[in-house]
């Protein structure tokens, strides 16, 4: 089925290049789910490839990564921050729109998220894109909508998304000049 794009607002036109990448942690970059022990939040599940296409996207735009979860903020500081080497902002779901426009020209702004309140940021950034497995209301109002799932390559294919709609095409038969692949398999 697909999911029709935003009927509030049109797309960015011809021309019109975004500037900033903000990625919500917990859905997009994750599977959503939290895996507790007695002790209480112990993992999170990160998917592949994702930090792969990020990196192809990286010399085009900033990137920056969004969480709201207090509780596991140590394990995702330990993906993002440490092993990815990205900025990492801990910000309110409730906030976010207004962290974005204290920070940035919210139009040239790329927001993907899943959560239930992520159409508000959808509303006020220039693009937004939701994972498969996004909130039915978050994917309705999303500009694009991956076919893969948070925490399991949908940044990946929003990163060849954005490569392809608004800068150099991505071409699999071609590696990149620039390219430092994540994690123990780029040594």
């Amino acid at each position: 089925m697909a999911i029709p794009m935003k009927a509030d607002r049109h797309p960015p036109g011809d021309g019109w290049k975004p500037r900033v990448f903000l990625l919500d942690v917990d859905g997009v970059m994750t599977d959503g789910q939290f895996l507790y022990s007695a002790e209480g939040k112990a993992y999170k599940t990160f998917g592949p490839d994702d930090h792969d296409g990020l990196l192809l996207l990286k010399p085009f735009v900033e990137i920056r990564f969004l969480t709201g979860d207090r509780k596991g903020l140590a394990i995702t500081r330990k993906r993002i921050e440490e092993d990815m080497k990205m900025p990492l902002d801990l910000v309110s779901t409730m906030k976010r729109i207004e962290w974005i426009r204290e920070r940035y020209d919210p139009e040239g702004v790329v927001y993907m998220g899943d959560g239930i309140l992520d159409p508000q940021v959808f509303a006020g950034v220039g693009y937004g894109i939701a994972p498969a497995n996004a909130f039915l209301h978050t994917r309705a109002k999303a500009d694009y909508v991956t076919t893969h799932s948070g925490g399991d390559r949908a940044v990946a294919e929003a990163c060849v998304h954005l490569l392809d709609r608004f800068f150099t095409p991505f071409d699999p038969e071609r590696r990149p000049d620039a390219f430092a692949s994540s994690g123990e398999w780029g040594i």
